[in-house]
């Protein structure tokens, strides 16, 4: 279902104008069919290169998929799009690795913008949210923000965080380190 909901949201989309974001970015269009709220095209393109890199159009919930190689050279980035709640992993060129996430429910907020990892740690606890585990986390902000494994309905459920399933977070985990650079999108 999600995966008909992702290629239908590409195939095509109203281009009517989108509002204007009180505090943040003037609303942008990626190739005139995907509103979203801010891109640099990241995004779209990251779609692109898992249709020809993996040959899907979309993943279940909860469902992630590495490369059989991964290359050793490059830095690694990571590609969020809020839009359709898509995870990509790039080791230089090459995507390696796609996953279903699950970023922020209305009322609280998934930052859009180019981030940088800050902090990781293998098993971390939420001190703001009733001692939350989140395992696995790199956190990329000063309040909080982190991706980490948890739950991925395939719909934005978090309080702001970007959660990832838990054995993608683990491989992913592996192959960061502070300062690799996180683009949020949508």
């Amino acid at each position: 279902m999600i995966a008909a909901g992702a290629a239908a949201l590409f195939a095509g989309c109203s281009s009517s104008p989108l509002p204007k974001i009180a505090s943040g970015p003037a609303p942008v269009q990626a190739n005139n069919d995907v509103p979203y709220l801010w891109t640099l095209g990241n995004a779209p393109q990251a779609h692109k290169d898992f249709v020809a890199t993996f040959g899907r159009v979309g993943l279940k919930p909860g469902e992630y998929l590495w490369a059989k190689a991964i290359p050793t050279d490059g830095e690694t980035r990571v590609v969020i799009d809020r839009l359709t709640q898509m995870g990509y992993v790039y080791r230089g060129d090459d995507l390696v690795g796609v996953a279903t996430i699950s970023t922020a429910r209305q009322g609280y907020i998934t930052p859009l913008g180019e981030w940088k990892i800050l902090e990781k740690r293998p098993f971390y606890r939420s001190k703001k949210y009733d001692n939350a585990p989140m395992p696995w986390m790199e956190r990329i902000d000063e309040y909080g923000i982190a991706l980490h494994g948890g739950g991925t309905p395939g719909h934005p459920e978090s309080h702001g965080c970007i959660h990832l399933p838990t054995k993608f977070a683990e491989k992913l985990y592996s192959m960061t380190k502070i300062g690799t650079k996180v683009i949020i999108e949508g």
